[in-house]
Order: C-alpha cells, then structure tokens, then sequence
C-alpha cells in the first residue's frame, strides 16, 4: 500500500504543478505572468491581468488539478482491494497537488497559492468543509472586498467547521487523516499569502474594484 500511496502522491504533485495560469499569460499575454500583477500564476492575478474569462477558466482548471487527483487515487485504492477508509491515498495526494500548484517543478516551484486547486481537493473530499469554507469565503469578499483576505478567512473557515465538527473524534484513526489535513492546508494557504498579511495590515492590500498597486508592489518574493 506504501507504494501504491507515493506513486499516486507524486503523480498528483506534477499534475498540481501544470502552470495553467502561466500558459495562459504565454498565449494571450505573450509574457510570464509572473511579470505582472501580483507575480503569481493564480487565478486571481490572472484575472486581473488578462481579464475575467481567463480568470474564470484558470480557476477552473486549477480546481480540476485538486479533484482529479483525489478522485483517481481513491479509485485506484479501490481497485488494489485496498481498504482506506480514512482516505489517506486520497487525501495526500490532494495534498501533494496543491504543493504541486504552489511550487511547480515546471516553473522553478514558482507558482501560485493553491486556494482553487485546495478547492478542488475538499469539495471531492470534504464535500461539508468546502461549502463552510466558500460561505466564509462568499461574505468576507463582499464584506471586505480583498480576495487575498477572503481566502485567509475561508482557509480558517475550513478549520472551524472541521473542530466544531469533529471535537476529540477527529483523532479516531479514519479521522486523524482529515484532521490533519484540515491544520496543514489552511497553515500552507496563510504561510502563501504572508506579503498580503503584510499589506493588510498597513492597509494597502488591493481591493475588488480598487486602484492597482505601485508597481514595486507587483513582485511576489
């Protein structure tokens, strides 16, 4: 089983790697989007530089990059007569697309901040946690207005609800997986997002329908 989990965890980490937003910046930017925007490959940027029909469809490819990996390896588990009821095989390799997306062996593991592709693993996995995390997600940005806020919150959300859920329970051994995964993601989501922290709190973070930032704000370490 050892062996069947890693082979679908590394498949998983180079299809989470497949820059969609990067081809997307090649053939309708003609550039590395990384050079623009906020210099990740997300949706979000992506969005914001090259329009919404990009950004849309970046998101949705970049979700497909979460689920496809956890519905796969769930499959493949089954068909090995494995039992994994506490889906490990389909949880790590949820877990290793969303590194994948983050730093992409294609891009010198430059990439994006893996809040679609973490969508995509929890609505096949956590099918309860996502719709928390996209409630959360939902009033923050109409509340606030700052994408980068929002998936924070959203991020927090997921945890929440997991907690509130579960309590202690969410240490039985078909849990534990879930569990943590639950303190990973949204721990790797806040860790991505740290220069936004940094803007939040000096209150130049861009908003939905705000100016752009200056342009010694567009490179992300």
């Amino acid at each position: 089983m050892v062996l069947l989990v890693l082979a679908c965890v590394l498949v998983s980490f180079l299809i989470g790697g497949i820059p969609f937003g990067f081809l997307a910046g090649r053939l309708l930017l003609g550039d590395d989007i990384r050079r623009h925007g906020s210099g990740n490959t997300g949706a979000t940027n992506v969005w914001r530089v090259l329009g919404w029909k990009a950004g849309v469809l970046v998101l949705l490819l970049d979700a497909l990059k979460g689920m496809l990996p956890v519905l796969a390896s769930a499959v493949v588990m089954r068909r090995a007569g494995v039992d994994d009821q506490g889906q490990v095989a389909p949880l790590m390799s949820g877990l290793a697309a969303i590194f994948g997306h983050m730093y992409p062996v294609w891009l010198g593991f430059r990439g994006g901040k893996g809040v679609a592709t973490a969508l995509g693993v929890v609505v096949v996995a956590a099918p309860l946690h996502s719709a928390a995390a996209l409630v959360v997600f939902a009033l923050s940005l109409g509340l606030f207005r700052m994408v980068s806020l929002a998936s924070i919150l959203a991020a927090l959300g997921f945890l929440v609800f997991h907690l509130q859920k579960y309590g202690l329970s969410g240490l039985s051994a078909n849990r534990l997986p879930l569990t943590l995964f639950s303190l990973i993601v949204p721990a790797v989501i806040i860790w991505r997002h740290r220069t936004n922290l940094v803007r939040i709190f000096n209150g130049t973070e861009r908003r939905i329908g705000g100016s752009k930032r200056p342009p010694e704000e567009h490179t992300q370490p």
